[in-house]
């Protein structure tokens, strides 16, 4: 799942260090505050609905009758769509534009949030979750490379730094707008939402962006068939394993089948002439540790909030609202630290901002799970929300910036492609094994089960975050060349 119908299209040229891109088709060029915010809008739009989401998810259990298992599909049939398509979607995007396949991604995310507020049964907004994972795959890999296409490379990391800044308001905004549209409206206003800011987002870009291409090049539709049943199969037999045994055919079948699967995408990487994922991308050692990085940050980071969100609702007593607030130290950090990490990170070095924010994450991570109880004060739990919020806003940007640091102009939208699907990938796995480990343990959404089952489970989240933090240590030291 070789497509070749589009006419021919000059590719977008290579542009020398630290040259401006070129102007807009128009002869205009747009201020780069508003070519930011015209790829950003969107990508705010995606990521606030992700914690929405998580923020929504006690009320959904309730109203719908949903089951744990179908409250994992809600967050991940959103990931597994997204990270299954993100690489087709930034190979599209290099044939017929970027701006006409981010577009498009902006449609098809409003449409599925119409459709997932119209869900009335588990198995309706499973699948509309999955239709607004189709658009998102398109938004966030595409809106990097957007902007890095639009600035010099002396203010891309600045420019990426707003980016991370941004999509950092997203993460802030979302469990509190979740929290007010669940007590003001309904549960299906937290979609709603998303309509209109599409609405003003498509013109916005339209006007703002100008429609860069790749490379012309056949779309490895089977390479991306292969990827998307091999990521699924993995999930879905680790979603399954506590219920019907890790050992059980079923189970060790679909383990066997999504590494069969992924074997053979990479074989078919290796071998076709116009890759998704360009493997010559790996021999850059910044982008090879900051893919790995990625994940096991993402694995970490969002596996555990996703289990304490639910903490402050189920056994706290808080309601959605309440505890979107609860959670602002940690969720308000990135808005704020994000950008001053991007303009700082070409003095001070990216290695040095991700490797502290990796290693304040696993801390706070780790306090989290060791003070945590059904009676702990609000006040125990605010050092570790403000040291998590602060470590994920110093991996945010500098992350960007690290992964397109060598790579050609070319590449920035494979390349941020792949770092997008490995990234979700991450929040799959991590929501997926977290919550494995969390019922394994007994746990129920029950204020009496849930504490000593949710321990362990953030301490693993805990854990990958130190291999990121071990991992991260790899990094060139990513100081701007003249300060070196």
């Amino acid at each position: 799942m070789s497509l070749d119908t589009t006419p021919a299209v000059p590719p977008t040229p290579v542009l020398p260090v630290g040259a401006d891109a070129p102007a807009p088709p128009t002869g205009r060029r747009r201020p780069v505050a508003l070519v930011i915010a015209a790829a950003s809008l969107p990508m705010f739009m995606a990521t606030l609905d992700n914690l929405v989401m998580t923020n929504a998810l006690p009320v959904l259990h309730e109203r719908l009758g949903a089951s744990v298992e179908q409250l994992q599909w809600f967050v991940n049939a959103y990931t597994l769509a997204f990270a299954s398509l993100i690489l087709l979607a930034a190979g599209l995007g290099d044939r017929l534009g970027r701006r006409t396949v981010f577009l498009a991604g902006t449609t098809v995310f409003a449409v599925g949030s119409a459709l997932a507020a119209l869900s009335s049964t588990p198995a309706q907004l499973i699948a509309a979750r999955a239709v607004q994972g189709l658009g998102g795959a398109a938004i966030l890999p595409l809106s990097l490379a957007l902007i890095a296409g639009a600035v010099s490379r002396e203010r891309r990391a600045l420019a990426i730094g707003v980016w991370g800044g941004i999509s950092g308001l997203g993460v802030a905004v979302g469990p509190l707008v979740g929290g007010a549209v669940l007590e003001g409206w309904s549960w299906q206003a937290i979609f709603w939402i998303n309509v209109p800011v599409a609405v003003v987002a498509v013109p916005l870009a339209v006007w703002a962006l100008r429609d860069d291409r790749g490379v012309r090049a056949p779309l490895d539709v089977l390479g991306a068939g292969l990827a998307a049943l091999g990521v699924l199969a993995l999930v879905h037999a680790v979603v399954r394993g506590n219920d019907d045994g890790w050992s059980s055919a079923g189970v060790v079948g679909e383990l066997a089948v999504g590494v069969v699967l992924l074997a053979a995408f990479l074989q078919r990487q290796r071998r076709t002439a116009s890759p998704l994922v360009p493997l010559r991308l790996f021999r850059d050692r910044s982008f090879s540790v900051t893919n790995v990085v990625g994940f096991a940050f993402s694995f970490g980071t969002f596996g555990a909030i996703f289990l304490l969100i639910q903490f402050l609702q189920v056994v706290q007593g808080s309601s959605p609202l309440h505890a979107a607030v609860q959670t602002m130290p940690w969720t308000l950090a990135p808005m704020v630290v994000a950008p001053i990490a991007g303009a700082v990170a070409p003095r001070v070095g990216t290695r040095a901002l991700m490797v502290t924010g990796l290693a304040l994450q696993a801390v706070a991570l780790a306090a989290i799970a060791l003070t945590m109880s059904p009676t702990v004060a609000y006040g125990v739990l605010v050092p570790s929300f403000l040291l998590a919020g602060v470590g994920m806003a110093l991996v945010f940007a500098p992350s960007a910036t690290a992964l397109l640091a060598e790579l050609d102009e070319a590449d920035h939208a494979k390349a941020s492609g792949v770092n997008s699907t490995v990234r979700e990938l991450g929040v799959a796995l991590g929501t997926a094994v977290l919550t494995a480990v969390f019922t394994g343990a007994g746990g129920r959404l029950l204020p009496t089960s849930y504490v000593d089952a949710a321990r362990p489970a953030v301490l693993v989240g805990a854990a990958a975050l130190v291999v990121a933090t071990l991992v991260a240590t790899r990094l060139p030291a990513g100081r701007a060349r003249t300060d070196a």
